[in-house]
């Protein structure tokens, strides 16, 4: 099954998010801040990415951009999680890099479907 790397500061959304993921099947890796998101990102090689955007140390747009520059990383789709649902955050996600943005509260129906189309494709 896909690996999956949470990249969430929120002790709880990081818990309750893996814990439904592994219920599913998928292999959990888990970092608490944009560095190590980074960092983890490049020892795992996750097979995809769920980003916070609001992060410490790195933001999830500098997380994405560095991603998404670094040839060893670029393929790897990186799903933005995030409670800011104003017009343009979309597009400023995805300009990041991300290649699919989520709002909080998380309905995970709609997140694994976007995960399913990333990891298909």
């Amino acid at each position: 099954m896909a690996k999956i790397l949470i990249v969430e500061d929120n002790p709880k959304n990081r818990d309750m998010l893996s814990r439904r993921l592994i219920k599913r099947g998928y292999e959990i890796v888990m970092a608490e801040d944009g560095q190590e998101g980074i960092d983890m990102t490049k020892s795992e090689m996750p097979d995809l990415i769920l980003l916070d955007m609001s992060l410490p140390v790195i933001d999830g747009w500098g997380v994405a951009k560095h991603l998404k520059g670094d040839d060893a990383t670029k393929h790897i789709p990186i799903i933005a999680l995030t409670a800011h649902a104003m017009a343009g955050d979309r597009e400023k996600t995805l300009e990041a890099g991300c290649d699919e943005y989520d709002t909080k509260p998380i309905r995970l129906p709609q997140l694994l479907e976007k995960m399913e189309k990333l990891l298909n494709s």
